[in-house]
């Protein structure tokens, strides 16, 4: 204010003048104070508004957008605008504000490519902000493309504003502000739309968190989905496939698909979703790989196909495929082992190409449905190898049942091998060296099974002269048309009668002399499968071994002594294996005691064991004399602790050297064996035969005699056939046990990720249920799950025996990692700590405690690992000395992913809530700021209450500051 003369005083009407001129620039000011005070209220209130919508609509940003242009433009003084998303190399349109013509326009605008100097191509290039004052005479104007100069021209635009939406010096879009006059945007208002700029970017940042976690969520449900059908439906592909095809194609946004099988070149659709006729009936009608541009890549090894418009390619399957609709597609191989077993493929009916994410579930589906096939093809292969085992035990049971009487013996024969090997015709035929007859037939029509039972010749060009000529078998997979080579063979005029297509015989030998055939038919041409030939030529064996039988009852009726022998035999061998058949799947023990307890009978010994390679060394596992006397209990006790190791030194160890039959007449007489260890047992002649798998000795099977008797070589084939038994028996145990274990773990596995996705956010049901499957699966005893701060590990899962409670406080109090050496090597990136025996590790501070209070001896540690950071452990220990396997080590390294995975959710979870919380807690404040303008008292009571809650303070003030003294401005 300028200072008073003195004149004024002395004069009434200058005084009066001059302070209306005061009172005129008091009330300017305050005029000027109320505007800013409510320009920054409007600017409060319109942030606060956004962050409400941000807050309301998670995830979802079209009202956020729509929004922050409204609150924009309106503060800013802009006429109209628009706001655009970054996608690779171009600008979309997400939003625009105007009027309705212009946001129209906006929209049909389409994606941009920032033009070389334009002001996107600038904003791209790091400048903070593009103002234009003068936009039609710029050269941005000028140079602007035709549709986009139409739409500044429909806008009258002449003053521009661009505000980049920019995280991490990466640009993300861009709001634009337009005027309709040249007036500069002062920087106030630049900075408000910079404000509203960064506003957008959280909502984004937000939106994308979010999204992630929800794709996360639903890709581990669908495969927890797909783990659990697999599990619901072990052999049974058709479901798995089906319910691989819908989450693949919800979870990709794909409109149409199929799952294809490759059987040789020729591929056909097993599964269809979505997919509308005709172009349905061709996939499933199939084609083959070669000819086809997406098979054929996958089989020249591709890791998969993408074809961003199939309207692109010059192929009849791919305009076949257009014309039903589908223009992207993709298609991942179904590989195991680099062999391709099919392809899944995804289809959409508008040109968009699918993203690496989504070819990634794609390729993750694909894998399950690899397992899927594995296990059907596992479980299948056991269950026709014990339907298999079964016939030949029938059979074997009827021969066993009907000496000399042929006839229920054949019909058993043609009634398992047209069962198993899916035959609607068939029969058995004798041949007398001149002439062939049915014996019996199969499902022929009776008048042409009349013409098969009268007596006819091999025809020269024939299938039988093929047989007389020395072929084992003739697979002829459509005879249509070679009846008219043949007019007068009568054999061939019945075959066009009982309209065969298909034929397979196989030739019936003793030695090399032709005894007849077994035939097989089918009415449509499809050819047997090298399994079921395999069969057949099986069941011509036993029907061979039931002719010469025959002939040898009807021979040799002197020789009854022989006979009732090989029929002891062979009883013998069907009981043994009716114990494989009905044991062997559950329990191999009481298999092997059959086999040697029948084999030390039949073949007069007295005493017989089995023993079993386990890596480079054999061991002891059945023997007769194990339920004997006590004193044959304690040396069969002793002589299970030992090894063997191929050698000379013994019967067992030479064998294994050798991998032959071992006869050994007087052991005595023999320089090489233990003669100290033959005298100590009483053991004179001895036999060993191999176990062999793929010519490989697995095992051994001896008998021994106290007394010098050579062993017959009926005996020593029957012995190489109880030592076959066994070898099966050991297979089906194996295979049965591994399919099992495999499911198991499938199990397991996807009850965690059932758990992991029913409490998200909640970590403790998940480490209880990993502790739980662990136990139940890896049989420990102990087990706890840790967590890893920097510096402390401390349990928050345990599951522990009764007793280790003083233990287990021990580690939910917590330990430094650096002081123990079971968790110093996971601090060093240690795959995993396994220690065999902790009472051997005297130094160890934890390992003394472990065995005093809790008694745990074998004991392994499992980093739980996330981008090289260690988070934690899994501890997992045994009361008893028995190190992990490296199967259990995989099993319980996958359970650790699976924690790790379930801690990840866990965080992006509570970091996105606490964000969203924050940014409530921020609008409700300016919401309380915008309601009490003038009154503090409310909105330091907002403040410092919104601070306590999220801070998690108990106690808090506000003081103000008067340029001297601090004083209370509210207390809680």
């Amino acid at each position: 204010m300028s200072a008073t003369p003195d004149s004024t005083f002395a004069n009434p009407e200058l005084r009066i003048a001059d302070l209306e001129r005061q009172l005129a620039e008091r009330e300017a000011e305050l005029a000027k104070c109320r505007a800013e005070r409510d320009e920054a209220l409007e600017q409060q209130t319109a942030t606060a508004d956004v962050l409400q919508v941000i807050n309301s609509s998670p995830g979802d940003l079209t009202p956020v957008f729509d929004a922050i242009l409204e609150k924009a433009h309106t503060l800013c003084g802009a006429a109209y605008g628009r706001l655009l998303v970054r996608d690779g190399e171009e600008f979309r349109f997400a939003a625009a504000h105007g009027e309705p013509r212009l946001v129209e326009a906006a929209r049909q605008l389409g994606p941009m490519r920032p033009a070389g100097g334009g002001p996107f191509a600038r904003l791209v290039g790091g400048e903070p902000v593009i103002h234009i004052p003068d936009f039609r005479g710029d050269d941005s104007y000028r140079n602007a493309p035709p549709p986009l100069r139409d739409y500044y021209d429909a806008g009258d635009v002449r003053t521009l504003l661009l505000v980049p939406l920019r995280k991490d010096n990466e640009v993300l879009g861009v709001i634009t502000a337009f005027r309709q006059e040249v007036r500069p945007f002062t920087d106030k208002q630049i900075a408000l739309l910079q404000n509203f700029a960064a506003q957008a970017v959280v909502a984004m940042d937000n939106a994308r968190l979010l999204t992630e976690t929800r794709e996360a969520l639903e890709q581990q449900t669908a495969t927890a989905d797909v783990l659990q059908v697999i599990n619901s439906s072990p052999g049974d592909l058709s479901p798995v496939f089906e319910t691989i095809l819908e989450k693949a194609h919800s979870l990709c946004n794909s409109n149409h698909g199929s799952l294809f099988l490759r059987e040789g070149d020729h591929f056909h659709a097993a599964s269809i979703r979505g997919v509308a006729e005709p172009f349905n009936e061709r996939l499933r009608r199939g084609f083959r790989g070669s000819d086809t541009p997406v098979s054929r890549r996958l089989l020249a090894g591709e890791r998969f196909v993408h074809i961003a418009d199939l309207a692109t390619l010059d192929h009849p399957m791919a305009r076949s495929a257009v014309e039903a609709g589908n223009r992207t597609l993709l298609s991942v191989p179904l590989r195991k082992d680099e062999t391709l077993l099919g392809m899944i493929v995804a289809t959409r009916s508008e040109v968009r190409p699918f993203t690496d994410k989504q070819i990634a579930l794609v390729e993750n589906f694909a894998a399950q449905a690899v397992i899927a096939m594995e296990n059907a093809r596992l479980i299948t292969e056991t269950r026709e190898a014990l339907e298999q085992q079964t016939a030949t035990a029938e059979v074997l049971q009827v021969i066993n049942s009907s000496p000399g009487d042929l006839a229920p013996v054949f019909d058993a024969i043609l009634e398992k091998a047209h069962s198993l090997c899916g035959a609607t015709q068939g029969g058995l035929f004798t041949y007398d060296g001149q002439h062939f007859r049915a014996v019996i037939t199969h499902g022929v029509p009776e008048p042409v099974a009349e013409v098969l039972r009268q007596p006819f010749g091999a025809e020269t060009g024939s299938s039988q002269d093929r047989l007389v000529r020395g072929e084992r078998l003739v697979h002829i997979p459509d005879i249509t048309g070679l009846a008219g080579q043949l007019p007068e063979f009568p054999v061939a005029r019945a075959a066009v009668q009982a309209r065969i297509k298909t034929l397979l015989i196989v030739a019936l030998r003793s030695d090399r002399d032709l005894l007849g055939y077994i035939a097989a038919f089918r009415q449509e041409v499809r050819p047997f499968t090298d399994k079921q030939v395999a069969l057949l030529q099986n069941f011509a064996a036993q029907a061979v071994i039931a002719m010469e039988n025959a002939r040898l009852l009807n021979e040799l009726q002197d020789r009854t002594r022989d006979l009732e022998e090989s029929l002891e035999y062979q009883t013998a061998t069907s009981d043994v294996l009716k114990v494989i058949i009905s044991r062997s799947t559950f329990d191999l023990q009481p298999v092997l005691d059959t086999l040697v307890e029948t084999a030390v009978r039949l073949c007069g010994a007295e005493s017989g064991n089995i023993a079993i390679r386990e890596g480079q060394v054999y061991r002891y596992v059945s023997s007769n004399y194990a339920s004997s006397s006590a004193a044959d209990a304690e040396l069969w006790a002793s002589v299970r602790q030992r090894t063997i190791v191929p050698g000379r030194d013994s019967i067992a160890a030479r064998v294994a050297l050798e991998g032959k039959v071992v006869h050994v007449v007087d052991i005595l007489a023999d320089p090489d064996y233990a003669v100290s260890e033959a005298l100590t047992s009483g053991r004179r002649s001895m036999l060993g035969v191999p176990l062999l798998r793929d010519s490989e000795p697995i095992g051994v099977i001896s008998l021994s005699r106290k007394r010098v008797e050579p062993f017959t070589e009926r005996q020593i084939e029957l012995v190489r056939t109880f030592a076959d038994q066994a070898v099966i028996a050991i297979e089906n145990t194996r295979l049965l046990t591994e399919t099992r274990e495999a499911l198991e773990q499938q199990t397991a596995t996807a009850d965690v990720l059932l758990v992991i996705n029913s409490s998200p956010g909640a970590l403790a049901p998940v480490f209880d249920a990993i502790l739980e499957k662990a136990h139940s699966l890896c049989g420990i005893d102990f087990g706890s799950l840790q967590l890893f701060d920097g510096e402390y590990f401390r349990a928050v899962a345990t599951r522990y025996p009764p007793g280790a409670e003083a233990f287990d406080d021990r580690l939910r109090q917590g330990y430094r990692g650096a002081d123990v050496p079971l968790t110093r090597s996971l601090l060093n990136g240690a795959r995993f700590t396994q220690v065999p025996d902790l009472a051997a590790e005297a130094d160890d501070p934890f390992a003394r405690p472990a065995v005093e209070f809790a008694g745990l001896r074998s004991l392994l540690v499992l980093p739980l690992r996330k981008e090289n950071a260690l988070l934690g452990a899994i501890v997992c220990a045994r009361q008893e000395v028995r190190p992990f396997t490296e199967k259990e080590i995989a099993l319980l390294e996958n359970f650790a992913a699976q924690a790790v995975i379930a801690m990840e959710n866990a965080r992006l979870l509570t970091e996105t809530r606490e964000a969203l919380e924050q940014q409530t807690a921020t609008a409700e404040v300016l919401g309380v700021i915008n309601s009490s303008p003038g009154d503090l008292a409310p909105v330091f009571d907002a403040m410092l209450e919104k601070a306590m809650t999220l801070c998690e303070a108990a106690f808090g003030f506000v003081r103000s500051y008067d340029g001297a003294l601090t004083r209370s401005a509210i207390n809680p």
